[in-house]
């Protein structure tokens, strides 16, 4: 069957799954819901918080700078690597079992990273952390598309991004508080009893869903040249920053990505069962969705990374206060996801969508007027702007990817979703970061004659510049004190021009994000599929 033909069938097909009685405890949407949010926000909470514990491994394992940006890469690279092959299997073999698996596998490698005495130890359980995530997160939202009637489906992916935003950013939070007063190993441990409840939870209530259409074979070469692809891509995205985008492992690393997902492309043309049906992109709404997603994740992911170094380096703020400060982003994003669900629901994604990275833009250009002393008022109303444009964007790109795609192609659509969200914030990541940094190399010499400091050798200016694109001012316990406090002056103004910038092109890519939400509608196959049915 070839996907055009496995697409029209799907939109055509009435027949699917329903949603389960209100009366019983197996299948109850509601109950789902809960329970896939428990697994979820395990998953969600473990992208940020581990940053907070990163220093305290280092000192306590003995661990090299490469050893610990290890602990990040290597579990971003296995989620962002197997996302889309992980919402396959749950096609084919149900969601729930996947979705179980996936909890069982997450909370024992985060079980096994605790007790890890190595950092070798730790990488490798991380990986493991990260191949078990892909196997969870698409399958929940695999589970919700096929428990919810359409009118309901956006409330509870309203819900389910409301989990998902609180956790990554209450992340920070609650590792400063564990590092701080417990230890570095429990920011790990405390997936153990979250993944038992989540279980519990899923052995008693989700219920297996297959759609009459659902694939039954495995492209196998599609998944090696995905996987590839999307290796190459991140990695590169990854490293760039440290190799020099210019330099050619970056550039190979791209190109690699490139051929591989032309390749990927002229596979999945010919093979009875592709990977990812490349007629799913025939709806121009999906593939809206899809860029959408990447774009968002963008100018969030990647502006959020340097809000943490203003926070704690330039306004000198420990771990757990910065968190605190970014309590208005979470806290919108909470009450304003269920509500956007809601409006979604009634009015259609579009409005709500454009509004959404409308909102985005104006909080990024906000936030590129932050200076060294601004206080903490200006920066709550910038960031609860930012968690208000978020949360409609999260939850109606969610809906628009998934409910655009056939019943049976779920799974793949919710590893799309997640696979765009990790390409966008890694691409944010690189690209603002390599903006901030070249910003910095560019404004330092001036500013640093300006302020009448001793001049630099070309070592020690590049030293200095690797210092302050981290906020950081490169001073020592032997730095005079009437020499230092110019230096902190130099630097910290240096590293918030180069942020401004930043913030200034991340906007720019939310108003282009804006102008692409345009082209979304709503599911096309959320009726089919999905059944009648109350709640």
């Amino acid at each position: 069957m070839t996907s055009q033909t496995t697409v029209e069938k799907a939109s055509q097909d009435p027949q699917g799954p329903g949603p389960a009685p209100a009366g019983g405890l197996r299948g109850h949407p509601w109950l789902t819901l809960f329970s896939v949010a428990i697994g979820v926000m395990m998953v969600a909470l473990d992208g940020t918080i581990v940053a907070i514990a990163n220093p305290a491994i280092q000192q306590d394992l003995g661990a090299s700078l490469a050893d610990v940006q290890w602990i990040t890469n290597g579990y971003m690279l296995a989620l962002a690597v197997s996302l889309i092959t992980a919402g396959k299997l749950g096609d084919r073999f149900g969601h729930r079992q996947t979705f179980l698996i996936g909890v069982v596998g997450f909370a024992a490698a985060s079980g096994a990273i605790g007790l890890s005495d190595s950092v070798a130890l730790v990488i490798t359980f991380r990986v493991l952390q990260g191949l078990f995530g892909a196997l969870l997160m698409p399958a929940a939202l695999g589970l919700l598309r096929a428990t919810f009637p359409a009118e309901k489906l956006n409330m509870a992916i309203g819900i389910w991004g409301m989990v998902i935003g609180a956790s990554t950013a209450g992340g920070p939070i609650l590792g400063g508080v564990l590092v701080e007063h417990v230890s570095w190993q429990s920011v790990f441990f405390i997936n153990v009893p979250v993944g038992v409840l989540a279980l519990v939870l899923g052995v008693l209530i989700l219920k297996d869903h297959r759609a009459e259409n659902a694939p039954r074979s495995f492209d196998l070469a599609g998944i090696v040249l995905l996987s590839g692809a999307m290796f190459c891509l991140i990695w590169a995205l990854i490293k760039g920053s440290e190799w020099g985008w210019g330099d050619l492992q970056t550039v190979g690393y791209l190109v690699g990505a490139a051929v591989l997902f032309l390749a990927f492309a002229l596979v999945e043309q010919r093979v009875r069962e592709p990977l990812v049906p490349l007629g799913m992109f025939r709806s121009v709404p999906l593939s809206a969705g899809t860029v959408l997603m990447v774009l968002m994740a963008f100018a969030f992911m990647g502006g959020l990374f340097f809000v943490t170094f203003y926070l704690q380096n330039v306004h000198g703020m420990k771990a757990v206060d910065a968190g605190l400060h970014l309590l208005p982003l979470t806290a919108m994003m909470i009450v304003a996801s269920p509500v956007a669900g809601a409006l979604i629901t009634k009015f259609g994604p579009r409005v709500p969508l454009v509004g959404g990275m409308v909102c985005t833009a104006v909080a990024c250009f906000g936030m590129s007027q932050l200076t060294v002393g601004t206080g903490t008022l200006t920066m709550s109303i910038w960031f609860a702007l930012l968690g208000l444009g978020l949360a409609p964007v999260m939850v109606g790109a969610t809906e628009v990817i998934v409910g655009n795609a056939p019943m049976e192609l779920s799974g793949v659509a919710g590893g799309l979703q997640q696979a765009a969200m990790q390409v966008g914030g890694s691409l944010g990541t690189a690209v603002l970061g390599a903006i901030m940094a070249s910003r910095v190399d560019s404004q330092l010499p001036g500013n640093w004659k300006d302020a009448g400091l001793p001049k630099l050798a070309p070592e020690q200016l590049d030293q200095a510049s690797s210092a302050i694109k981290v906020g950081m001012p490169p001073v020592t316990k032997e730095t005079p004190p009437e020499i230092a406090g110019k230096i902190v002056g130099v630097a910290h103004d240096t590293f918030v021009s180069g942020m401004s910038t930043a913030f200034m092109v991340a906007g720019i890519v939310a108003v282009i994000a804006a102008l692409v939400a345009t082209l979304t509608k709503r599911g096309e196959n959320a009726e089919a599929g999905m059944g009648g049915g109350h709640i």
